[in-house]
């Protein structure tokens, strides 16, 4: 078994894994040394098979590649006793502050993002492409990257304030609307991981309702050209 201690939306997270893949995903986030953690996840050979359970043909995956979304799944579920969840989505953040792209899978909320970073060069970072986690804490939301950071591997070590959340749908015209929290929130429970277990799903749901109460909701009708980024920034920058 291999050992490694990485820091990850502020917290420590010791990951013992039969393969070197994950460790190498994470080595961004590395903390040299045997330290004290906050998070301890080890791999057992169930967990692999949950993977192969859960994916569509996930017996034709590496068993690494299992591995690390078994990884992510504990400490999704771990995390959330610290206030922080996992959202699927893709982050930018512009001027110290971050904006949200959730969609269905294969809308385009990465090709949205990457449109922002085209229009608006270095003043834009992104934070994540694919699984941030999210802490609600007193009065503020904050945004976490991850290794985690999609295919195109787009993403920075860094937490921001999160400003706004906003719900891409595709359309030959842009347009964009800003929306009570109640308009999306269906669509948020099911971007979110949910965890199995019943007492942490009760904290999910009600980390969700903190969250409302602290960004602004859009709803974004747009097609992939960068006229829809300069709708979507024009509009959130407030």
């Amino acid at each position: 078994m291999i050992t490694g201690y990485y820091k990850i939306a502020d917290r420590i997270i010791k990951i013992t894994s039969f393969y070197e893949s994950v460790h190498k995903l994470c080595s961004e986030y590395r903390v040299e040394g045997t330290v004290s953690c906050d998070i301890d996840v080890e791999v057992t050979r169930a967990d692999i098979d949950n993977e192969i359970a859960r994916s569509e043909n996930g017996d034709r995956y590496q068993e690494g590649y299992l591995e690390e979304l078994a990884v992510y799944r504990k400490i999704a579920t771990e995390m959330l006793r610290y206030d922080t969840f996992l959202m699927h989505g893709s982050v930018v953040s512009v001027d110290g502050q971050a904006y949200m792209f959730t969609a269905k899978s294969g809308t385009g909320k990465s090709t949205h993002a990457k449109l922002w970073c085209d229009l608006l060069g270095e003043k834009a970072v992104m934070v994540n492409d694919d699984k941030p986690l999210i802490r609600v804490g007193s009065n503020k939301a904050t945004v976490y990257g991850t290794p985690y950071n999609g295919k195109h591997r787009r993403g920075n070590n860094m937490a921001v304030p999160l400003k706004a959340i906003c719900y891409l749908t595709r359309s030959e015209t842009n347009s964009i609307e800003e929306v009570s929290s109640k308009d999306l929130y269906h669509i948020l429970l099911q971007q979110i991981y949910r965890p199995g277990d019943k007492e942490l799903l009760i904290k999910t749901v009600s980390l969700i309702d903190k969250l409302t109460k602290e960004v602004k909701f859009y709803i974004l009708k747009c097609n992939m050209d960068i006229s829809a980024a300069k709708t979507s920034y024009n509009a959130m920058k407030g």
